[in-house]
């Protein structure tokens, strides 16, 4: 495994291992105004939802690493403490990567990128009427983290108005997650996409209290076939199944098959009842996987 000291790497060295490592990112598209009224509009991948109640983003311009000059979004948040943090989804993403063009101070990035400024309810600063939710913020602080090269500036923004676009909503008025179509910072270069193919559900351990994978046989903890993520489903069942319930699974016509077919051969039939375990694990049966990997 590669080791490295932060204090013996680049600014740039730096930047480009932690923002290949740390994500993907989301995106805070800012509009921020200045005290005379000149626009801005960029985006920024350190930025994140961090309170509730309140309700409290933060996201940092930081330095810039190349020759540590500061951004006209951190100048504007000092004068005027308000911005609107719009998120991206994908119609938007090229748009968005031409807004963070180093324009000259006072050039309007709404239009050389081709958004459309929408008025804000609370704050000056417009909102981009191109992105799926529009949050209107106070700046209650801003932080910086030091005054050299790629050093960030914490900006905590308390979100007062939301705006959502009805075509994202589900039936319960809620966000549905396959409709927003978000994209999110990876390195360099480097986007991806939230799209409903590879969008999956996690069982939340706070829901149940799981028996935890150290409640499971040594043989099971050390399979070669079980993966860590099929360890993690098993672990979160909140009990282990009674012994008349494993006893039963044996009926089940894909384990007696492999039981019939594995009579004296105990290292293939773990195998293969593991095996089986990770095509249930897989379809989501997490019982039936458990009482397989229990026989």
């Amino acid at each position: 495994m590669l080791t490295l000291k932060t204090s013996e790497l680049s600014p740039l060295q730096l930047q480009n291992y932690l923002q290949y490592a740390i994500a993907p990112r989301p995106i805070c598209f800012a509009s921020t105004i200045d005290t005379e009224g000149n626009v801005n509009l960029s985006p920024f991948s350190f930025f994140n939802l961090f309170s509730t109640n309140p309700p409290m983003c933060i996201f940092s311009p930081a330095r810039r690493v190349r020759d540590n000059t500061t951004k006209h979004t951190l100048e504007n948040v000092l004068q005027v403490k308000e911005c609107v943090i719009n998120i991206v989804n994908y119609a938007m993403v090229q748009q968005t990567s031409l807004a963070s063009t180093e324009y000259a101070k006072g050039v309007n990035e709404f239009e050389k990128a081709g958004f459309t400024m929408e008025e804000s309810h609370l704050v000056k600063p417009p909102r981009v009427a191109e992105a799926p939710v529009q949050l209107e913020c106070l700046i209650k602080e801003v932080i910086p983290l030091g005054n050299q090269h790629g050093a960030g500036n914490l900006v905590l923004a308390e979100i007062k108005l939301i705006h959502i676009k009805e075509d994202i909503l589900d039936e319960e008025g809620k966000i549905d997650q396959a409709k927003i179509d978000l994209v999110a910072r990876l390195g360099g270069d480097w986007y991806c996409r939230v799209t409903p193919e590879n969008l999956f559900k996690v069982a939340k351990p706070l829901t149940t209290l799981g028996v935890g994978v150290s409640a499971l046989p040594i043989s099971v903890r050390n399979s070669r076939v079980l993966t860590g993520n099929d360890l993690g489903m098993l672990g979160n069942i909140e009990q282990l199944p009674t012994e008349a319930e494993i006893d039963a699974m044996r009926w089940n016509t894909a384990v007696k098959d492999i039981l019939d077919a594995t009579i004296g051969d105990e290292t293939n039939r773990e195998r293969e009842l593991h095996e089986l375990a990770h095509q249930l694990l897989a379809m989501g049966n997490v019982s039936d996987a458990l009482k397989v990997v229990l026989l």
